[in-house]
């Protein structure tokens, strides 16, 4: 007869892992990568991946990373993007305006294939919201 160990481990309830110091990151002199830098990034390395073999395509990706075949679409179809545009999620000048940028704002411009219209929406996608105009004159509004 054989005995077999069998080490189990408890962790207990709650957070897994703590939270991170923002304050300590900033202090540290390190600036925030912001999300859309990092899934630009990320979008360059998963089409590298494929192009050396790595991996057979996108639903191979998926199933690395635990997402869906949707979600890698996503990621992937900023690659459509405009070089410039591309080259200004990685790098651009003001970190501020890049973190403010939404993914999912960028979503619309990928599915335009012109680079010029492109450009076009970026621009209007990085100008500034104008401040709704609100009339109270207690009159009701139908």
């Amino acid at each position: 007869m054989s005995t077999v160990d069998v080490e189990i481990i408890i962790q207990p309830r709650g957070r897994r892992k703590p939270l991170r110091d923002n304050r300590a990151v900033q202090a540290a002199g390190t600036p925030r990568i912001p999300r859309i830098a990092r899934l630009m990034a990320l979008t360059i390395k998963f089409q590298e991946m494929v192009d050396r073999g790595e991996v057979r395509d996108y639903a191979d990706l998926a199933r690395l990373g635990y997402v869906t075949r949707a979600r890698i679409t996503q990621i992937m179809n900023l690659l459509n993007l405009a070089p410039d545009l591309q080259e200004a999620l990685l790098i651009s000048p003001t970190p501020a305006a890049q973190a403010s940028l939404p993914e999912r704002g960028l979503r619309h411009i990928t599915a335009v294939a012109e680079w010029s219209q492109q450009r076009r929406l970026w621009k209007e996608l990085l100008a500034p919201s104008p401040q709704p105009n609100f009339n109270w004159e207690g009159t009701a509004v139908r």
